[in-house]
């Protein structure tokens, strides 16, 4: 379990991000064509995933901004932008912010990526949707670097995630 904030208030999570050098655990999210998929299906390149309560919020929807603006002409980098929305908001999302770049899934048909990855929060007014957190992986699913933010509120290390691919 890990402590984090919402606007200064202590929640909880239900677990601890996977470890540096752990093999990422397998997922299966569903896209915005409703199809599921997982990391085999961005085999062989680098992967940003940036876990978010909801893309309805302003820093959720910045640091997907930011991170498709960063990333643009990475070919060798797949950034997946997870969520509890459902893909038709995530779509329409990504349509209006105009964020190309960037893969959304969605967590509607399960929450056992969030509890793999140890993000559930579990407790508070946002209990049952992610904590904020970065995970980055290599081009074999190993774990290279992670990020869980402590204050739900806050914007995550970019220049760290980037510098991790």
């Amino acid at each position: 379990m890990a402590d984090i904030s919402l606007q200064g208030n202590p929640i909880h999570t239900n677990g601890d991000l996977p470890a540096v050098g752990s093999q990422a655990p397998a997922f299966r999210l569903v896209d915005k064509k409703l199809a599921d998929l997982g990391l085999d299906d961005f085999s062989g390149r680098k992967k940003l995933l940036n876990i978010v309560p909801s893309l309805d919020t302003g820093v959720c929807a910045t640091s997907t901004k930011k991170f498709d603006e960063m990333l643009a002409g990475r070919d060798d980098v797949v950034t997946l932008i997870i969520s509890a929305d459902l893909p038709f908001a995530q779509d329409r999302f990504c349509s209006a912010e105009n964020t190309p770049h960037v893969v959304t899934l969605s967590m509607m048909r399960s929450r056992n990526f969030a509890k793999d990855y140890g993000v559930l929060i579990e407790d508070g007014p946002l209990a049952g949707i992610t904590a904020r957190a970065i995970v980055v992986l290599d081009e074999n699913n190993k774990v290279v670097y992670t990020e869980l933010v402590p204050e739900i509120a806050q914007e995550p290390d970019y220049d760290a995630a980037i510098a991790a691919l």
